[in-house]
C-alpha cells in the first residue's frame, strides 16, 4: 500500500530503512523528551520497541525519510509517530495518519506524554479525545482515542 500527496509519499518500511528509522527515533526522543536523561535512549531501542508492529515511512519528494509511524494492529494502537524537526509542521504526521487503514473511521488509540503538549494539541486537532491517564518511565501520559469519522 502506497499513498501519495503533493509533498509526501507514505509506504511500508523495508529492511534498508531500519538504520535511518532508528536514528530518527533516537534523535527525536533526545530533543523532544528533555525531561528524560538522553543516555536512557539507545540506537538499538527502535528494533526492540517496534517488534511485531507495522511500520509506515514518510518520504519527501526527493525520497528523504521525514519520519515514520508504527502501528500495533491487533489493538489499532498507534505506538509511535516521529517526524524529524526540520519536517515538522508541513503535514508529514497528518499524511502518515491518513495512510492508516480506514482512517479516520477506525477508532485508533495512542498514548501521548503529558509534557509533550505540542503532540497532544496536534492529536486533538485531528479528532483524538483523551480517554484516560497513565504513567510510564518517561512520565505521565494521556490515553487518547480517535473519535471516528
Amino acid at each position: 500500500m502506497m499513498s501519495k500527496s503533493d509533498l509526501w509519499t507514505i509506504r511500508p518500511a523495508c529492511v534498508r530503512d531500519m538504520d535511518v528509522l532508528a536514528d530518527i527515533y533516537l534523535r527525536v526522543r533526545r530533543i523532544t523528551f528533555l525531561w528524560v536523561d538522553p543516555g536512557d535512549f539507545h540506537a538499538a531501542d527502535f528494533v526492540i520497541h517496534t517488534q511485531g508492529e507495522r511500520i509506515f515511512v514518510c518520504e519527501d519528494r526527493n525520497g528523504v525519510i521525514a519520519g515514520f509511524l508504527t502501528l500495533w494492529e491487533p489493538d489499532d494502537f498507534i505506538h509511535m509517530l516521529y517526524i524529524l524537526p526540520e519536517f515538522q509542521g508541513f503535514g508529514a504526521g497528518k499524511a502518515l495518519l491518513a495512510a492508516l487503514p480506514e482512517w479516520p473511521n477506525r477508532r485508533y488509540r495512542l498514548k501521548c506524554l503529558v509534557k509533550n503538549t505540542r503532540a497532544i494539541a496536534f492529536y486533538r486537532t485531528l479528532g483524538f479525545k483523551i480517554i484516560g491517564d497513565g504513567s510510564s518511565p518517561e512520565g505521565d501520559y494521556k490515553d487518547m482515542r480517535l473519535s471516528g469519522g
